[in-house]
């Protein structure tokens, strides 16, 4: 069930997330983003607890411009949940873990 956090470029989304053969959640992130580094610990939490059903990527925003675009990242952190090419869940902000598995779990 251990799983770990793959991190991503603009490059590898098509292969990483979109071909990807269980759900993704993608965490947008900035190296200056005070709420991301409060926040990354629950995204590691939900690689390690959904590991065996979900793939989880991180990716930061600002060298990572087209995806950015393509998912409309307004703001960091954020989290998109997909399924091939299609975002089933759409988060911006802080999140609690507790609120984290609140949301993602019944799409699983």
């Amino acid at each position: 069930m251990s799983s770990s956090v793959l991190v991503i470029n603009d490059g590898e989304f098509q292969t990483e997330v979109v071909n990807a053969t269980k759900p993704v959640l993608v965490y947008f992130w900035a190296d200056w983003c005070g709420p991301c580094r409060l926040v990354s610990p629950s995204i590691n939490w939900v690689a390690e607890t959904y590991g065996d059903r979900l793939k989880v990527v991180k990716m930061e925003v600002d060298p990572n411009p087209n995806s950015v675009k393509e998912y409309q990242i307004e703001g960091v952190p954020a989290l998109r949940l997909l399924k091939g090419n299609q975002v089933i869940l759409s988060y911006e902000g802080a999140i609690t873990k507790q609120k984290l598995a609140d949301l993602i779990e019944p799409l699983l």
